[in-house]
């Protein structure tokens, strides 16, 4: 089944206590990213979620409008058994509708506007047509 807003973008609760406390404890790069590139709509207006629940998993940051969900990949992301398991997540976002992004640490940590670049060139690239939301207005 792809993941739609009739399905809530495939959101699983049972991950939420464990998406909070990811939350309290991002890694510098997920906490740089989304400082500097994703927080309040600064991605060309797009709203990312954070530590979001979907599927089985929980995606580093989620944006519903997009089906886009961007991973920041850490130290603990070079043992075999570990690319084994975030291929196979990959290959099942893919197949629930979603395209996935990822970057390394170093990546984001080193080089934050080539990230933000890249992001911002797969939105254009892929959502020219599609104007992010625009914010409700106060009190209409």
């Amino acid at each position: 089944m792809k993941a739609d807003k009739s399905n809530n973008y495939r959101y699983k609760s049972k991950f939420q206590p464990l998406a909070n406390r990811l939350r309290k404890e991002m890694t510098k790069a997920e906490a740089c990213l989304w400082k500097y590139v994703l927080r309040a709509g600064l991605m060309k207006g797009y709203s990312f979620r954070r530590q979001r629940p979907v599927l089985d998993y929980i995606a580093d940051f989620m944006c519903k409008e997009l089906n886009l969900i961007i991973e920041v990949d850490g130290v603990t992301h070079t043992w075999e058994e570990v690319i084994e398991k975030d291929q196979t997540r990959q290959k099942r976002l893919e197949e629930a509708g979603f395209t996935v992004l990822r970057f390394t640490d170093e990546e984001v940590l080193k080089n934050i506007n080539g990230v933000a670049s890249t992001i911002e060139d797969w939105i254009g690239g892929n959502f020219t047509i599609i104007p992010p939301p625009t914010p409700a207005s106060g009190g209409d």
